[in-house]
């Protein structure tokens, strides 16, 4: 078996184990909101999967008692609500996870004192409680959300293959950029009107689609011939901004399952953004070194790299299509 064959063969099996659902992005998210000086109402979403649901509690100060959380199932989250009663302030005082370490998940805390700006903050197995901060600043939810549109970029296997099938589509470094940016404002379009409620579109067969949009991708490169250049090569800025207002959906889809902090909602989608956008570039360079290296080291082999990445593209994405239509 070749180099390119054995590379293309670990990437298939590497993203095939992966859950179909790729747009997913399932942090637990804990909510304290002040109802009066002295009571909060806390909201424990845990999804199942993760293993939050079985090992996580919210771990409050000894100043604060909780009534019985009363809970539901909702969408595959296991959803807690109580009442909380404090005989201090919570300024200064640490909030969090208790189990975080046992889970492989990370969560959002959301704080929202009364009268004054919504705190919040990112909570991982490796710190799992977070300070009431006496004066909390946007840049708290800027941080929390940068870091959460970068990951979920990242992790997000369906618009990571994406942006890699049009780094392998495009020739030429001016043109990629172009076209990126494209997909960029495109997905920044539907991302924040559907977050604003100003659109609404059917998760499924927005999943299903953004599948089929890889496969298409897959397809043009290889069929792709020097002489003849296809629609995704005359114009790909076109095709990435189409597919781009797509994509965004599903970014959307992925914001909704957290929510965004009441009076930073502005914020929250501008560094969301930002992160995915931070993503991407990761993304598109590490693709151009890729190639850049194949050019120099092994040029003969560039064009059956290309062909043979995207059959494993194609492949996968025709697999998340096929699964995802069944669900």
């Amino acid at each position: 078996m070749s180099l390119l064959r054995f590379l293309t063969l670990c990437l298939a099996l590497c993203v095939w184990a992966v859950p179909a659902s790729a747009d997913e992005l399932r942090p637990g998210y804990l909510e304290l909101t002040q109802k009066n000086p002295t009571t909060w109402n806390m909201v424990w979403k845990a999804p199942v999967r993760g293993g939050l649901a079985t090992n996580s509690i919210p771990a409050l100060p000894k100043i604060c008692t909780a009534t019985t959380p009363r809970r539901e199932l909702v969408n595959g989250s296991v959803v807690a609500t109580s009442t909380v009663t404090c005989t201090a302030p919570l300024a200064g005082q640490k909030i969090g996870l208790s189990g975080l370490d046992a889970t492989f998940t990370d969560a959002l805390a959301r704080i929202a004192p009364l009268g004054r700006p919504v705190q919040a903050a990112r909570l991982t197995p490796a710190a799992p409680m977070t300070e009431v901060a006496t004066r909390p600043v946007s840049a708290q939810v800027a941080k929390t959300y940068f870091i959460l549109g970068v990951e979920h970029i990242l992790a997000g296997y369906d618009h990571l293959l994406f942006v890699v099938s049009l780094v392998l589509l495009i020739v030429g470094g001016w043109q990629v950029a172009k076209t990126v940016t494209a997909f960029t404002v495109a997905h920044s379009i539907t991302l924040i009107a559907t977050s604003l409620h100003l659109i609404s579109v059917p998760r499924q067969p927005v999943e299903i689609c953004i599948a089929l949009s890889i496969v298409f991708l897959a397809v043009e490169i290889v069929k792709a011939k020097p002489d003849e250049p296809r629609l995704s090569q005359r114009i790909p800025w076109a095709v990435a901004f189409a597919f781009g207002l797509l994509h965004g959906f599903g970014f959307a889809g992925a914001l909704a399952e957290i929510g965004l902090p009441e009076g930073e909602v502005p914020m929250a989608l501008l560094t969301f953004n930002l992160g995915v956008e931070a993503g991407q570039l990761v993304i598109v360079g590490a693709g151009l070194l890729f190639l850049s290296a194949m050019r120099r080291f092994v040029p003969t082999k560039l064009p059956q790299a290309r062909v043979m990445l995207s059959y494993g593209i194609g492949s996968i994405a025709a697999f998340w299509f096929i699964e995802r239509a069944l669900a």
